[in-house]
């Protein structure tokens, strides 16, 4: 996708600088400037759409399920109940408050994420919805996937710190079984994530001196 992106404002800025009327002129097969580069880049197009699709979908499944994993612990509050009122006894805690915070923020993530991916899916996947639409759409989907990750592994760690708050050598390793996995996560999309914002947001070759 990056690459059809960079051939379609190469494309554009070269059509800045020709004759108005050269636009609209056509060569031996009758055919405008812009028809021939939609008939050469066809293929790039089919091979940019299927490999955005698959990786929306994989990332729509992905925060699909941490919306459905939220969205239970939503009405679980950690901690054991109180023989005199049927109330969590943690509720009467600090960590708990953090609990509902980080759910609700991890609710709001994955849903936005979820949405941005099938805004991915649905997209008509034209020439210009490669420069600009679907590029932000997918940055968006995986940086609110991040956070919702992130937001649900501190759900986990405190409701670990909850419920073992006594063995701090059990949170200590979730804590950094935890820190593991979020580093993973930003290993995988890292380069992907750099590559669609700087060629996005980035200074073209025609930005340059």
């Amino acid at each position: 996708m990056t690459f059809l992106k960079r051939r379609k404002i190469f494309f554009r800025e070269v059509e800045k600088m020709v004759h108005p009327k050269a636009k609209e002129s056509t060569n031996k097969k009758g055919l405008t400037p812009r028809q021939v580069f939609t008939r050469n880049h066809e293929n790039l197009m089919e091979k940019g759409e299927k490999r955005t699709k698959d990786t929306a979908t994989s990332c729509t499944v992905v925060a699909a399920f941490v919306v459905t994993i939220i969205f239970a612990a939503a009405f679980t509050i950690p901690g054991r109940d109180d023989n005199k009122n049927g109330l969590p006894i943690s509720k009467k805690t600090e960590p708990v408050d953090f609990f509902m915070i980080c759910d609700g923020l991890s609710l709001c993530f994955s849903t936005v994420s979820v949405s941005m991916f099938l805004g991915i899916l649905t997209s008509r996947y034209s020439e210009d919805d490669f420069l600009e639409k679907l590029p932000r759409q997918m940055i968006i989907g995986l940086i609110s996937l991040f956070c919702a990750i992130t937001t649900m592994l501190a759900v986990f760690l405190i409701v670990i710190l909850i419920e073992l708050h006594t063995r701090l050598c059990t949170v200590y390793a979730f804590g950094c079984l935890a820190f593991a996995i979020a580093t993973l996560f930003i290993v995988v999309i890292f380069r992907l994530l750099v590559g669609m914002i700087r060629s996005t947001y980035g200074r073209g070759i025609f930005d340059r001196n």
